[in-house]
């Protein structure tokens, strides 16, 4: 089970059916659905099979999916989460924020506590992220987390529709990570 991690302006807990509105607001826009590589959601109620389908990956051995929530008005602007699981090894960083609270540092912010918790508490020696190629804002996300540019992956993704994409893959290892606390004082 996914624990409620609180930041300075946001609450991240497990993504739920109360969140069906909130979530179908972005994930039916083709800029946003483009960029989290799937298809727009053509009503709130594919919204919540896919909702469904996130808690059930717990089932399964995966860790889930937070929704991102703003402390100030309890809405739920994203989600995050650490997906392709594999115990005490590895996982891969994935987020998604609804457009009107872009560039106001939110996934920042939650991709942090969540970097945090993966190594502290799910004891990962790594994280991993990737990104389309012409998707800037993640990039710059993640080199503030101070994950290493490790290259291009050719044809490293296929969409829902089938077709195949250069992605830029990024990764933090636990030793990284840890360096960097002792280093620059991070809090955890």
């Amino acid at each position: 089970m996914l624990p409620i991690i609180e930041t300075e302006r946001l609450i991240l807990r497990l993504i739920n059916d109360e969140d069906t509105h909130d979530f179908y607001e972005f994930a039916k826009l083709p800029d946003v659905a483009h960029l989290a590589g799937w298809r727009p959601h053509v009503n709130e109620k594919e919204t919540k099979i896919v909702i469904r389908m996130s808690r059930d990956k717990i089932r399964f051995g995966q860790l889930g999916n937070f929704a991102i929530i703003l402390k100030e008005t309890g809405k739920m602007i994203g989600t995050i989460e650490l997906h392709s699981y594999t115990k005490d090894y590895k996982a891969e960083l994935g987020f998604c924020l609804n457009p009107k609270y872009w560039n106001q540092g939110y996934i920042t912010e939650a991709a942090k506590a969540v970097v945090i918790w993966g190594f502290d508490e799910v004891h990962l020696k790594r994280i991993e992220a990737h990104t389309f190629l012409d998707n800037l804002s993640s990039q710059k996300v993640l080199e503030k987390l101070n994950f290493t540019f490790e290259g291009i992956k050719k044809k490293g993704y296929q969409a829902h529709d089938g077709k195949t994409y250069d992605v830029k893959a990024y990764g933090i290892t636990d030793d990284d990570f840890y360096n960097l606390v002792r280093k620059n004082g991070i809090k955890q």
